[in-house]
């Protein structure tokens, strides 16, 4: 056998064995991996609102973003935003994605909740929440937001969404909430029958309500509450003790609520040089998710898409302010410290 002979034989030796090593590291890999996934999913459970606002949730879910992170998330429908933070404290739940009212701050309070991402805000140029006159207060002078002051609002509750967004109102523009007499009615549907009823002047209502509201002819619209006080609506919440004992489980979900947030933001929150919304990548199937999560039909869901960060950033002054505005209201402990109902480490803030 000649030198090069020898040589050429040596070579294919090595080569073969290298790439048998690589197959035998390849089959590693994929049999470590295989294990990996063969790992049983980590339950936890998130309240939300059949709102197109917790479309992120159903987006998370509905598409595998949650299971992505070893996680089988079970979502618990609830019929108000106080009821889902109550839910979080006992136990019930381990997340919790709504709006923030005083009952949700006076359970931060005691140490029972903590807002760990944003949920939805009330942006410019997004028409999530409005302000509607009845046609006898149109006409008597009731022309815009600000014409409030004096007037008998419907409310769901005092301590309500509703009720922060009259008190950002007069913080604008100079007077306050005792200004406005507040007519708390429950529910939505309530505050809708006492409008058409002419039993108050004005109405904060959703989008898919005033529309249709206007569309009736039973009241005329003042104008959107994102253009004229925008403010963070809704938020991510746990339990201070879940983030303590379970924080790899509260890093893989927010990890997948943030991918579907990025998501949701790309196909709805999109805007053209002049300012309109337009359709993003995705729009129709994430839309066919949402409507279906909300019941409703495709074109009412997307008349009431909010704004979201794509990012879960908070808008923290705001939060600051909602607890010093219940604090001045008597409906939240004036010793809490703003600061102190947010732990935004996970979320990147």
């Amino acid at each position: 056998m000649t030198a090069a002979m020898t040589v050429a034989r040596l070579t294919r030796r090595a080569v073969i064995a290298t790439v048998s090593l690589a197959a035998g590291a390849a089959f590693a890999a994929g049999t470590l991996m295989s294990a990996a996934l063969a790992q049983p999913l980590e339950k936890a459970t998130v309240g939300v609102l059949a709102l197109s606002s917790s479309g992120p949730i159903f987006i998370a879910k509905a598409k595998g973003y949650f299971e992505k992170e070893g996680l089988d998330v079970e979502l618990k429908m609830f019929t108000s935003a106080q009821q889902v933070p109550v839910a979080v404290t006992s136990g019930d739940v381990d997340f919790g994605v709504t709006g923030l009212t005083a009952g949700f701050y006076n359970l931060a309070s005691k140490g029972a909740v903590t807002i760990i991402a944003a949920q939805s805000r009330d942006e410019p140029g997004f028409p999530l929440s409005a302000y509607l006159a009845t046609n006898a207060a149109y006409d008597a002078g009731l022309k815009a937001p600000a014409d409030l002051k004096g007037k008998r609002v419907a409310i769901t509750t005092v301590g309500s969404t509703f009720h922060y967004m009259i008190g950002l109102l007069a913080q604008k523009h100079g007077f306050t909430v005792k200004d406005v007499t507040m007519v708390p009615l429950q529910d939505v549907p309530k505050m809708v029958a006492a409008f058409k009823g002419g039993q108050v002047d004005a109405i904060i209502a959703p989008s898919t309500v005033s529309r249709q509201l206007v569309a009736d002819g039973a009241g005329k619209m003042l104008g959107w509450v994102g253009d004229e006080t925008p403010w963070q609506l809704g938020a991510l919440f746990t339990a201070p003790k879940t983030m303590k004992d379970r924080r790899p489980l509260v890093e893989k979900f927010v990890r997948a609520y943030k991918t579907a947030l990025a998501e949701y933001h790309a196909a709805f929150n999109g805007k053209d040089a002049a300012g309109n919304l337009v359709k993003g990548p995705g729009y129709d199937e994430l839309l066919t998710i949402i409507a279906e999560a909300t019941k409703q039909k495709p074109d009412i869901a997307a008349a009431g898409l909010p704004y979201v960060d794509p990012q879960a950033r908070l808008l923290v002054d705001d939060v600051i302010n909602q607890v010093k505005f219940w604090q001045s209201e008597g409906q939240v402990d004036k010793a809490l410290d703003p600061k102190s109902v947010m732990d935004l480490s996970i979320a990147g803030q």
